[in-house]
């Protein structure tokens, strides 16, 4: 059998698993339209198996390093007597309060990159919550199927209050001085360019590859932008242009970066679509962003 590499992945297979992460297409319909592709030694369990999730083997920054504080808190959501569970993590040896992110997952709740991302943010020196949205459902399954199906039994504005309520609870940390930020990755880069819209005080967003609000919303927005989109990404930047030009004329601080030749989802490490010269560069700029915003 035929060792599979990303060059065997064509951008209609990309295509085809955009749309299955984003609800297009089922399970069943995935697998049927993949299999067309299962040719010239190439199997399609293995096809699968290449481009599902590799989570096990892909983790940077694990739950337990020493040089994180890394725990799992509750805080309050805004829909009556609900939790919401979040990852909470900070740099061990910290001196003095320091400024935080919000970190958002995609649209299939906590899964272990979100988790592993967090901990990034906060090796990097601020102090990083990553809450669960699907903890009123019983929170993330383990694994992005039921994820994402648990995810659509949720109201999207409701979740977009539990991330707001998750801003509150992080800047009012005894260890956060206050200056809190987000990122967010699709679903949560339109949960990012959302509460930059709903949250006045909030230091900047960082929206990788999201949906962008609408033009009558934008004058809202008070917090600094770096938003990073994907070249290949046509669902999503087809609302760029018409976000642009209202970021423009209500003249709204942003920078806006388009990484050519890369996919959706180029900044998750666990798929094919990872692209490590992009995301490198991208996360780079968000995390110097925030020093800049934040400190």
């Amino acid at each position: 059998m035929k060792k599979i590499t990303k060059e065997d992945i064509s951008q209609e297979m990309y295509d085809l698993y955009d749309d299955y992460a984003h609800n297009k297409l089922d399970r069943k319909g995935f697998l049927k339209r993949l299999s067309v592709y299962a040719i010239g030694g190439l199997t399609l369990p293995s096809l699968v198996s290449f481009m599902m999730p590799n989570y096990r083997e892909k983790i940077q920054i694990k739950a337990d390093d020493p040089r994180l504080k890394t725990e799992f808190v509750d805080y309050n959501s805004p829909k009556g007597g609900d939790k919401i569970r979040a990852q909470l993590s900070m740099p061990i040896d910290a001196k003095g309060k320091l400024p935080g992110v919000v970190v958002v997952h995609e649209n299939r709740g906590l899964n272990p990159y979100i988790e592993d991302v967090g901990r990034r943010v906060a090796l990097a020196g601020f102090i990083s919550l990553a809450p669960d949205a699907l903890t009123p459902l019983g929170g993330y399954p383990g694994n992005d199927d039921d994820g994402r199906a648990m995810q659509k039994e949720r109201d999207r504005d409701e979740m977009l209050e539990d991330f707001i309520a998750a801003y509150e609870y992080l800047k009012n940390l005894p260890e956060c001085d206050g200056n809190v930020g987000v990122v967010g990755f699709c679903f949560g880069g339109w949960i990012s360019n959302m509460m930059a819209v709903k949250v006045p005080d909030l230091k900047a967003a960082v929206p990788f590859y999201g949906g962008q609000p609408s033009a009558e919303e934008v004058p809202a927005i008070q917090a600094p932008l770096l938003l990073q989109y994907a070249g290949l990404d046509e669902r999503v930047n087809a609302g760029w242009p018409a976000y642009e030009a209202a970021l423009i004329e209500n003249n709204k601080e942003y920078v806006a970066y388009i990484y050519p030749d890369v996919n959706h989802g180029f900044h998750n490490d666990t798929t094919p679509r990872y692209n490590e010269d992009a995301a490198t560069l991208a996360w780079e700029r968000t995390i110097d962003f925030f020093k800049e915003k934040l400190k």
